[in-house]
């Protein structure tokens, strides 16, 4: 298998992270628009006066620089030692399509029984991926 095929998942990942990046500053402008808050309420950050329909894009961003670190050294160490197959690969891809679905519900209806069902899995995924590398590697 063509080692560098672990980096569509990484590409698609990163991708979903800059995606989420540009939901920031559509909903503060909207909420600044709209009234709902000024420039001071995001002097250190975000203020209480914040309302969660504008903090939540925020909350998702950072949330897909946080688990993800390990998901993406998890993919160079699978490159770097030439063992990436289809077994790893489908990993990756699994917990891409999961933190898709987990941004997709916290960024819509936030349901947060079924956002943390889709994070623990995403987290299971993971820890699978990790567990393959070191039987593999």
């Amino acid at each position: 298998m063509p080692q560098e095929m672990i980096f569509a998942p990484m590409g698609a990942m990163a991708l979903l992270t800059f995606a989420v990046l540009l939901f920031i500053p559509l909903r503060r402008f909207r909420a600044g628009f709209a009234g709902e808050v000024g420039t001071e309420d995001f002097k250190f950050g975000e203020s209480a006066r914040v309302p969660g329909h504008v903090a939540i894009p925020n909350r998702n961003y950072m949330n897909l620089l946080e688990l993800p670190v390990l998901f993406y050294v998890a993919c160079i160490v699978l490159y770097v030692t030439a063992k990436v197959d289809a077994v790893a690969l489908g990993l990756a891809w699994a917990f891409v399509a999961l933190r898709i679905a987990h941004s997709a519900v916290h960024l819509t209806y936030n349901r947060v029984l079924h956002r943390f069902r889709i994070f623990a899995l995403s987290v299971f995924v993971l820890l699978a991926l990790w567990t393959w590398i070191a039987f593999v590697v």
